[in-house]
C-alpha cells in the first residue's frame, strides 16, 4: 500500500470516528439542574447525586444556581441558558415559587420537561412533576418529638424560618406547630401560623450566620425561650451558637429539618435534639432518570413523588418513631 493510500485510509478512519462521536453526542440527553445556591450542603449533595446519575446513564448535565436563596432572576437566566444549550429536561429547586412560573412556562412551551426538586412551584401544576420530601410531614415529626420530650411543660417557641411566602418554609413551620398540637394552618397554605406559644418569628434564609443573628434578636425579645424550630440545620447551628454565647444552650430544645451529615453529627453531639431527614441524592437521581426516559421514549414524569423522610433523634421518646444518629449518618443525604 502506498504512503498516499495509507494516509487516505487513516484520514477516513479519523473522519468516521469524528462522525460517530458527533452522532453519539446528538443522541446524548442534555439535562439541566438549577439549585437555589451553590453553597448550601443540601444543594451541593443534590448536584453530586445528579452528576453521578448522569455519568452512569450517559447523559450530559448542565448545572447552575442562584447567588443566594431567593435569587429568582439568577434562576430565570439559568433556564434561558439551558434551553439555548439544548436541554430537554430541566430540574429545578425554585427559589421563588410564584415568580419562576413564567420562565418555566416558556420552557415547557418549547417541549422541555420541567421537574421541581425539593420545593414546589405555586401553583403545583406549573411543572410537569415534583420529586420532594413531604415537608409538612417533616415538620409534624419534629413537632411531635418536641411535644413528647417536654410533655405539658409551658413553652415559649422561637421559629427561625426561611422567608415569607415560600411553600417549603410554610409547610415545615406549620407542620411543626401541628405536630406539637398547636393551632396551625394546613399544608396547602403558604402563610405562617403564629399561635400564642410562638413568642418570636424570624427569617434565617437557611443560613447559619443569619440564624445566629435571628436567635440573638429573639433572645433579646424573650430570654425565656425554651423551644427553637429551625428551617434547616445551618440555621440550627447558628441558633445553638447564639444560645451557647448566652449560656442557655442546655435549657433550650432545638429541632430542625434536613438530616445532612453535619446536622446529624450535631444531633449526636446534643446540639440539635431531633431532625427530619430528607434525601436530596435520591431526588436528583430520580430526576435525571426521568429526564433520560423522556429523551429516549418521550414519556413524561407527572405528579408528586414522595422521596421519603425519617426522624433522627438524639434520644428516643415514647410514642414517636425515630432512628438514632448512627443510622442517620449511614443514610445522610440519601447515600447507600
Amino acid at each position: 500500500m502506498s504512503i498516499t493510500r495509507t494516509l487516505a485510509v487513516s484520514l477516513s478512519a479519523v473522519a468516521l470516528a469524528a462522525l460517530a462521536q458527533t452522532a453519539a453526542a446528538a443522541d446524548q440527553p442534555i439535562i439541566g439542574l438549577i439549585t437555589k445556591t451553590e453553597t448550601n450542603p443540601f444543594f451541593v449533595k443534590m448536584k453530586e447525586g445528579a452528576t453521578e446519575a448522569a455519568k452512569a446513564k450517559g447523559a450530559k448535565l448542565l448545572t447552575a444556581a442562584g447567588k443566594q436563596d431567593g435569587d429568582n432572576a439568577g434562576q430565570v437566566t439559568a433556564i434561558e441558558n439551558m434551553i439555548a444549550a439544548g436541554a430537554k429536561t430541566i430540574l429545578i429547586t425554585p427559589s421563588d415559587a410564584k415568580a419562576i412560573v413564567p420562565a418555566i412556562k416558556k420552557a415547557r412551551d418549547k417541549g422541555v420537561l420541567v421537574i421541581a426538586l425539593d420545593s414546589p412551584t405555586d401553583p403545583l401544576e406549573a411543572v410537569d412533576a415534583l420529586f420532594a420530601t413531604d415537608n409538612y410531614k417533616a415538620g409534624v415529626l419534629i413537632g411531635q418529638y418536641a411535644k413528647a420530650t417536654l410533655g405539658d411543660k409551658p413553652v415559649k417557641i422561637a421559629t427561625l424560618d426561611l422567608f415569607p411566602g415560600h411553600p417549603v418554609g410554610a409547610q415545615r413551620h406549620n407542620g411543626f406547630l401541628k405536630g406539637y398540637g398547636l393551632d396551625a394552618l394546613p399544608a396547602t397554605s403558604n402563610e405562617l401560623s403564629k399561635p400564642a406559644q410562638v413568642v418570636c418569628m424570624a427569617d434565617s434564609f437557611g443560613d447559619q450566620a443569619k440564624g445566629q443573628t435571628a436567635m440573638e434578636n429573639c433572645l433579646q425579645k424573650n430570654p425565656d425561650i425554651n423551644v427553637v424550630y429551625t428551617i434547616n440545620e445551618p440555621a440550627a447551628a447558628g441558633a445553638y451558637k447564639a444560645l451557647k454565647a448566652a449560656g442557655k444552650e442546655k435549657n433550650v430544645l432545638i429541632v430542625s429539618v434536613d438530616g445532612g451529615c453535619t446536622g446529624v453529627k450535631d444531633v449526636a453531639a446534643g446540639k440539635i435534639a431531633a431532625t427530619s431527614q430528607q434525601y436530596p441524592l435520591r431526588m436528583a437521581a430520580m430526576g435525571v432518570e426521568a429526564g433520560i426516559e423522556y429523551a429516549k421514549g418521550g414519556k413524561k414524569a407527572a405528579g408528586y413523588t414522595d422521596t421519603g423522610v425519617t426522624l433522627i433523634a438524639n434520644k428516643a421518646v415514647a410514642g414517636v418513631d425515630s432512628k438514632d444518629a448512627k443510622t442517620g449518618l449511614n443514610l445522610c443525604w440519601g447515600k447507600k
